[in-house]
């Protein structure tokens, strides 16, 4: 990469694309290897989704301070940090023997996923303001899915041929890898260094407001798809699938997403339909879970799901550059992080305990298609308050 004669944005969004991988990567562990914890350690599935939510927990609490410590460190800093960090607390979960133990890990992969998960989007705020918001922001996004689907095969065929720790210790390898790649290669935009505005933490009334809001749907989007990862492929399981072969289909999603959500970004840009197309894929979403159980329908819906109902991602996280100034980025994108972990810590364990009690993988389902329905209201929410507040 020419970092030294100036990088393209391009270019750094592509940086910024691998190094991000590494959030998802280490996230999927949990769900991947749940059947041989459940096994091995005797965990019950209320357990597995609090822990997978326990990934999300630190940042209810330290997002907005994670924003603060941008007023003392440059982002570059703070973002290895954060890889280095998830890399820790992965190797931390390798060494288990008990909830205890995975739970410890899953909080230390936290602490580093509110750095990561924050600076890596104003990063890619500061460098395409303006400019392609919507292309560049589901371009980052995609790095979640890919590192999903990545970790839904991956990891499920390291855990079956050699143990449940192993996609711990290779997720939290790459980790370290690209903390390095992303230490010694960013470098931030030429305007950074002009900028007159000085970090502020003094949002105004407006801006408090969109910036909840788009915490919302964002919170929802993202906790709906974290049940669908975690309870979709136990849906094709009690109808005869064998679970490798369900995480495959389930993974068709993430690999498709990649792609369709970067175009969808286009098209929006280009456009400007952006609430026409956030309506239509919501719907679809909404459809391809409820429909999931019909008999020899899983891959077609995984793929329908992946290609229109969660491609607007980059709709949703270009919101957050007209909820607040860029000078208010670091601080406003902690209070929306916030929001985010709240409702991905929460979800996975409601809906962990509603298999436990039911039996029935299919009752998260719904919980997640509620939850996309909530977020298509909370998105047309954003856009009223826009039009009304002054």
């Amino acid at each position: 990469m020419p970092i030294a004669t100036g990088p393209s944005r391009w270019t750094i969004l592509a940086l910024l694309f691998v190094a991000r991988v590494g959030l998802s990567l280490q996230f999927q562990t949990m769900g991947s290897v749940a059947d041989p914890l459940v096994g091995d350690l005797h965990l019950t599935f209320t357990e597995i989704g609090t822990l997978i939510g326990l990934f999300m927990l630190p940042g209810i609490f330290l997002a907005i301070p994670a924003g603060l410590a941008g007023r003392y460190a440059p982002d570059r800093i703070l973002a290895a940090t954060g890889l280095a960090t998830l890399a820790v607390g992965g190797f931390v979960a390798a060494s288990a023997d008990g909830f205890a133990g995975l739970a410890a890990g899953r909080l230390i992969c936290g602490l580093g996923f509110v750095l990561t998960s924050l600076y890596f989007t104003k990063m890619v705020v500061d460098w395409f303001a303006g400019r392609e918001i919507a292309t560049a922001m589901a371009v980052l996004v995609m790095s979640w899915p890919f590192g999903i689907a990545m970790g839904q095969v991956g990891h499920s065929w390291l855990a079956a041929t050699h143990g449940w720790r192993w996609p711990f210790v290779v997720a939290s390898a790459y980790c370290l890898v690209v903390a390095c790649l992303l230490f010694l290669a960013y470098r931030p935009p030429p305007a950074a260094a002009t900028a007159p505005a000085a970090p502020s933490m003094r949002l105004t009334g407006r801006e408090w407001t969109l910036t909840l809001i788009a915490a919302i749907v964002w919170s929802s989007f993202n906790a709906a798809y974290v049940v669908y990862l975690s309870f979709a492929p136990r849906v094709l399981v009690a109808a005869g699938d064998t679970p490798l072969h369900a995480a495959s289909v389930i993974s068709l999603a993430s690999w498709v997403m990649i792609f369709s959500a970067t175009l969808c970004g286009q098209i929006a840009d280009r456009t400007g339909k952006s609430d026409l197309i956030m309506t239509v894929c919501m719907l679809f979403a909404i459809a391809s879970l409820v429909l999931l159980p019909q008999p020899g329908w899983a891959v077609a819906l995984s793929l329908v799901f992946g290609l229109i109902g969660v491609a607007p991602a980059g709709i949703m996280m270009a919101l957050t550059g007209a909820a607040m100034a860029p000078q208010k980025r670091a601080f406003g994108m902690g209070v929306f992080l916030s929001v985010y972990f709240l409702g991905s810590a929460v979800a996975p364990g409601l809906a962990g305990r509603m298999y436990d009690r039911s039996h029935d993988a299919f009752m998260p389902i719904l919980f997640a298609a509620a939850l996309f329905a909530l977020t298509l209201l909370a998105y047309f929410g954003f856009r009223l308050a826009q039009r009304r507040l002054p």
